[in-house]
């Protein structure tokens, strides 16, 4: 007798067998994620209310209508990387409710598995619907998927002394879960502390000073296909993905080419270094699947990145605090004009001259106010032309801060040290020219956190991202910041430094 999994196959295709276990299982789906993810699952609420019951609800339920539910959204993430994996409604009759598992279940954030088993409660799940949908505008841009894109659902009960407790549905996209010959790509973002000498009068331009950042990530999935296709991420980043995809299989010579799905990106042209980190992490993806070990540094060059900073590399390579030694400059060297690095293709990314790790202890506030003139393309271009060269003074001095405040600051985990580095860098040279591209608010941003009491601050590249770093808690810094910007909308949250680099697992 044909089942539903069976009707979905012959209908819509092929399913892999973490989807077919994903959509039939009877157990607890946040440790089934656990187990699949190798990492803890959390839970963000979008959305938790008391309402009345409605017709279909209460049929559901067996209550009657315009009886208490209470109605709960949620997100189930990957705590690490901050993926989305699956988007959940739940109902839930009151009446059936002991305090206890009340009280756990609209604290809000708390796996309904986890209060079934932190309350001993015995019970059984009662699948009645799975299937496949196209996508609504709320789950696009859940899972950063095209609108009417296929996602998989079902839906379910759980069921407690012969009553039903729980009425639940779960959505995830028919791209998740694939897992085969293929691979997975996460890869860090970098704050971009600043540019160290933008002079040349050495014979050398650039430099660049970075921290490697564990959140937010760029997580890509890979598997060969004799087609290229992208899903997921936005439609720059989609783009992004797929002019990497066709310069790196043609460079390569590779016969075929790959279904990639970006699975999360950070926001592009904020100061978070995703145009590299996506970059990169789609031509490594790509290696991996043909067999073909690449240096990292021979892939930037492919992809047209780093070019001025090799910062963006390094964090990709290696993670931590990164100091590189910037580009020969002048006629018949590596640069003869004081270009962006996305103005700079075909120029390898400048060599790491020392590379730390970044104290584990030592936190990051990251705020990224919502902005609608990002410095990227031509703009950035024009400000480097019309900027340059700064003054020989100012690039003595950023020196002179590098090797005796910030790097002694990092190898003797002397914060005040490092951070009063930092704070000066901010002032001087090509960081003053970048922060005074900004709008005020955003320029005194860094000065307001550190009276909060961050040990330093600033705007990471041409911005408008703004990080705080400090060794006690951001609670303080967190609030400081959401107080200067008012009514004006920011992401703001919590994150570490990263000192391993991207990861690559086989799938």
């Amino acid at each position: 007798m044909e089942g539903p999994l069976e009707r979905i196959e012959k209908e819509y295709g092929t399913l892999s067998t973490l989807q077919k276990i994903l959509l039939s299982t009877d157990g607890s789906v946040t440790s089934l994620l656990e187990a699949i993810e190798g990492e803890e699952v959390t839970i963000r609420t979008l959305s938790q209310k008391v309402v009345p019951a409605d017709t279909k609800t209460a049929e559901e339920l067996e209550i009657r209508p315009g009886d208490q539910v209470n109605h709960r959204i949620v997100e189930l993430r990957n705590s690490r990387t901050r993926e989305v994996l699956i988007y959940a409604i739940s109902d839930t009759p009151l009446e059936r409710l002991e305090p206890g598992f009340r009280s756990d279940l609209m604290r809000a954030d708390i796996p309904i598995g986890r209060i079934l088993k932190k309350h001993a409660i015995e019970s059984r799940r009662e699948i009645s619907l799975m299937g496949v949908r196209g996508s609504d505008a709320r789950i696009s841009r859940i899972f950063g998927i095209a609108l009417n894109d296929p996602v998989l659902f079902r839906k379910y009960r759980i069921i407690r002394q012969g009553k039903p407790f729980i009425s639940i549905e779960e959505v995830f996209p028919d791209c998740s879960f694939r897992m085969g010959a293929g691979v997975l790509v996460s890869a860090p973002s970098r704050l971009h502390l600043g540019l160290i000498d933008l002079n040349g009068s050495l014979g050398r331009i650039d430099g660049g000073i970075g921290i490697t950042l564990s959140l937010p990530l760029t997580v890509i999935t890979a598997e060969q296909s004799p087609d290229l296709v992208i899903s997921g991420g936005t439609p720059p980043s989609a783009r992004r993905a797929g002019d990497t995809a066709h310069m790196v299989l043609s460079s390569l010579g590779m016969c075929g080419g790959a279904r990639i799905h970006i699975r999360a990106v950070p926001p592009g042209h904020v100061g978070l270094g995703s145009g590299t980190a996506l970059s990169l992490a789609v031509a490594r993806a790509l290696c991996e699947l043909y067999g073909m070990p690449v240096p990292v540094r021979d892939l930037a060059v492919m992809t047209g990145r780093g070019g001025t900073s090799g910062i963006g590399t390094a964090a990709f390579e290696s993670g931590g605090l990164i100091v590189d030694g910037g580009h020969s400059f002048g006629q018949g060297k590596e640069k003869q004009e004081y270009r962006p690095s996305s103005a700079s293709g075909g120029i390898r990314p400048a060599q790491v001259i020392t590379r730390h790790d970044f104290p584990d202890d030592w936190q990051i506030l990251l705020v990224i106010p919502e902005h609608d003139t990002p410095v990227s393309g031509a703009m950035e271009t024009d400000i480097f032309r019309e900027s340059c060269p700064v003054p020989v003074e100012e690039v003595r001095e950023i020196c002179h801060e590098v090797m005796m405040r910030l790097l002694p600051g990092i190898a003797e985990q002397d914060l005040d040290l490092f951070g009063a580095a930092v704070n000066r860098i901010q002032e001087i040279g090509f960081k003053r020219i970048e922060r005074e591209r900004q709008p005020h608010t955003i320029q005194e941003l860094p000065s307001f956190l550190c009276e909060a009491g961050a040990a330093c601050a600033g705007m990471s590249s041409f911005g408008p991202a703004v990080y705080a770093i400090t060794d006690s808690a951001l609670a303080g810094l967190e609030a400081a910041a959401r107080d200067l910007l008012g009514e004006n909308r920011a992401v703001v949250f919590r994150t570490r430094a990263d000192n391993h680099g991207a990861i690559v697992r086989h799938l």
